[in-house]
This record gives C-alpha cells, sequence and structure tokens, in this order.
C-alpha cells in the first residue's frame, strides 16, 4: 500500500535532524493522501527531500515518531524482527539479562513502546497509536529470538495505564495477553531476591534502571548504619544488607510499598538488620535530625519532582531540600548517594542544586562517582535528550573545619 506523505515547514525539523525521533504538531505544512490516525507516513523537508518514515498522530503534540530515516525501507515483520533481534543482541552484550528492560522506545528505535523481562516474564507498555498496532508482532518476534537463546516466555502482562495514552486518543488499559499467571514473579538482581508485583507495582512493577547503580552502594556498607529514603520496595536498603550493613532504615509514603519490602527483606533472610518504616521523607528528615541521629550511608532515590519543564522551580526546591536534610544526617566522613530521574532536571541544573544544598549546610562534597542509568536504558544522543533522565551521584560528605 502506498504511503501517505508528510511535509514540514522550513526551519523546521531542527531536533529531528540533531538525531530526534519526533515531529511536533506545529512543524507541520502539508499532509498529502488518505492517511489516519496511526498510518505510517512519508516524512519529507519542505523542498521534498526525503527524512524517512514515522507513524502519524494528529491528536497528540507529538505528530510524527520516526521509525526509519531511510527513505526506501518496508516496515513490516521482517523489519520489525531486524529490530528485536538488535536490542536483544545489545542486551546481551552489555548488561545482566536474568530481568532487564528489553525494548526502549525510541532508544531502540521502535518509538512508543517499552518490554521489560522479568526472568521468564514480559510486561509491556505501549504509549503511542502507531506502535500499538505493532504490539503484537514485536511481541511475538521477541519471544522467537529469546526462544534460540533457550528462553522460554511463560507469560505477558501488559501495563499501558498511564496518561499520557490519553493523549494519543487511546484509553488506559491493562491486563494478561494470552494466558493469565501468577503476577507477582520472583527475581534476582545483585544476589537479591525479589517478588516483583507487575500487575499492581509501579511503572511495569520494578525500577530495573538502577540495577548497577544499587550494585554500586554495596561496597560502601559493610558494617555501616544505613538510611534509605524514598525505598519503594526495599531495593537499594536490601542492596545495604546483602552487602553486610550493620542496620538499615527503610522509609516510604507507601504502605503498600513498605510491605512489599518487608516481605523481600524476609525472602533474603534479612529482617532483622533491615527494616522499614512508613513515613513522609520530607517530615521524618528534620525529626531525625532533631533525634541527633546520624548515619555512614545516606541514600536519596526519590520519585521525579517534575515531569514538565512548567515545574522546574518548584522541583528544584524538592531537591534542594532533601539534599540538605539527608547531608545533615550523614556522619563526618560518611557517604551520601542522591539521585534524579526526571528528564527536565537536566545534569548541570541537578548538579548545581546539589552544591547549593551542600553550601547551605556548611558541608564539603567529594565525588566518589557519577552514574546514569543501567545500559539496558541506552541512552540515544540526540538534542531532545528524551531517553537520558537518570542522573546518580555518590559523595563522600565532610564537615568543613
Amino acid at each position: 500500500m502506498e504511503l501517505g506523505t508528510v511535509r514540514i515547514k522550513k526551519g523546521a525539523g531542527r531536533t529531528l535532524k540533531a538525531g530526534g525521533a519526533w515531529i511536533y504538531d506545529n512543524e507541520i505544512d502539508v499532509i498529502e493522501g488518505n492517511v489516519q490516525d496511526g498510518d505510517m507516513v512519508n516524512v519529507q523537508d519542505f523542498d521534498g527531500y526525503p527524512l524517512g518514515q514515522g507513524f502519524l498522530n494528529r491528536r497528540s503534540t507529538i505528530s510524527i515518531r520516526m521509525m526509519t530515516r531511510k527513505k526506501e525501507v518496508n516496515v513490516d515483520e521482517a523489519w520489525i524482527e531486524m529490530r528485536v533481534r538488535s536490542a536483544w543482541e545489545y542486551r546481551k552484550a552489555t548488561v545482566d539479562t536474568a530481568s532487564c528492560r528489553l525494548i526502549f522506545g525510541e532508544a531502540d528505535f521502535l518509538p512508543g513502546i517499552v518490554v521489560d523481562k522479568f526472568e521468564d516474564i514480559l510486561v509491556v507498555e505501549s504509549l503511542a497509536l502507531g506502535i500499538d498496532r505493532w504490539k503484537m508482532v514485536i511481541l511475538d518476534k521477541l519471544k522467537k529470538v529469546l526462544a534460540e537463546d533457550g528462553i522460554i516466555i511463560r507469560g505477558i502482562y501488559e501495563r499501558s495505564d498511564a496518561k499520557v495514552r490519553l493523549q494519543e486518543g487511546m484509553e488506559r488499559y491493562k491486563g494478561f495477553i494470552g494466558d493469565p499467571f501468577d503476577t507477582k514473579v520472583e527475581i534476582r538482581e545483585n544476589g537479591v531476591r525479589y517478588i516483583v508485583d507487575v500487575k499492581d507495582g509501579q511503572k511495569t512493577g520494578f525500577f530495573l534502571d538502577q540495577k548497577y547503580n544499587r550494585l554500586a552502594i554495596q561496597r560502601l556498607c559493610p558494617g555501616k548504619e544505613v538510611l534509605d529514603c524514598f525505598t519503594h520496595t526495599g531495593s537499594f536498603a536490601l542492596n545495604a544488607g546483602i552487602a553486610g550493613a550493620a542496620s538499615v532504615l527503610g522509609v516510604d509514603a507507601s504502605q503498600l510499598a513498605i510491605d512489599q519490602a518487608r516481605e523481600n527483606a524476609a525472602l533474603n533472610g534479612l529482617s532483622q538488620r533491615v527494616l522499614f518504616r512508613c513515613a513522609d521523607v520530607f517530615e521524618l528528615l528534620p525529626q531525625l535530625e532533631a533525634e541527633g541521629k546520624k548515619f555512614d550511608v545516606v541514600i536519596l532515590d526519590p520519585p521525579a519532582f517534575t515531569k514538565s519543564r512548567n515545574s522546574i522551580k518548584n522541583a528544584v526546591k524538592g531537591y534542594r531540600e532533601i539534599n540538605l536534610r539527608g547531608m545533615k544526617l550523614v556522619r563526618d566522613g560518611g557517604f551520601l548517594a542522591t539521585c534524579s530521574c526526571s528528564h527536565f532536571m537536566n545534569p548541570q541544573l541537578f548538579a548545581k542544586t546539589i552544591g547549593e544544598a551542600a553550601a547551605g549546610v556548611h558541608k564539603r562534597l567529594r565525588q566518589v562517582e557519577y552514574r546514569t542509568q543501567s545500559p539496558d536504558h541506552p541512552i540515544l544522543w540526540s538534542r531532545e535528550d528524551s531517553s537520558y533522565y537518570l542522573k546518580f551521584y555518590i559523595f563522600q560528605v565532610v564537615d568543613e573545619k
């Protein structure tokens, strides 16, 4: 079937031409042909120069998501298999694949879809109308490619329940694809066992992007007192515990998360040394300070304080406050692990904010290391930088003398 054509305005498409994958609604000049939302289209510059192919959705601010930059490509099942196979080969070369992200949207050149693997279970999140039409093909090709390496997928669960689907003119949805199964899945990562709730856990059930950042804090923790803030289901706390911390306190505002964290602690035989408390971190940290509490290691892994450019100022205040409070609780010469998972909190602004917090409490910071997300969440360099979101620092905190 002949594809329709979309021509962009003169001077538009700067993000696309700098390596991005998106064309916005205000960049489109002409749409030619009988094109329905979700269809593949040829994309041309203002002068007719071919820019590739993508799928169109006029109901979305991101009107076109590019699938390929080549003009004479047939995006069919064989092409999808090529993309899927490439993504899997990349994971095998870069990460422990027992549990990992298999498909990371635009960074794997399959825009708008995420697929996570938890042992022999897949969880899919489809966020764009065009890619949703290819969802079942992508999953079938994943099962085929994994089976070639002896990995048989037992079940698939869909977590396409994010609000962003509404902006695409799609309904939110979650449920089984194929036969049902127990949605509490046991995984092992960095020597730690977890029960992942793929049905009701946050996002796809577990934050795989922090895998090697969790591993990095292990060497700091033997024999130490550790505070893990925004612990969720206890992942950083349990890495500290498995490494031999003397005591660990994990804190989260969600009772459901705390209950799951305690279950995970019991699974690892750590219930005596790794304890959890349901509390608002912003309220608890000043309380701990007033009690004179100090810790050898403080970990700050908050949720994104901003999901748009409009709320960056308030996010900066939040990150400054939480880092200031965290530093006050670190013993002289102890360590602070702190991160931001907000794409809009860019690395320069995050570093500046941490520096301001340190100055505010008269602490000196010695950077141990700077990390980003695990390689199964690859960062695709482009002007929009949509795949680069996680910033993770480890500092030694030293009192000014």
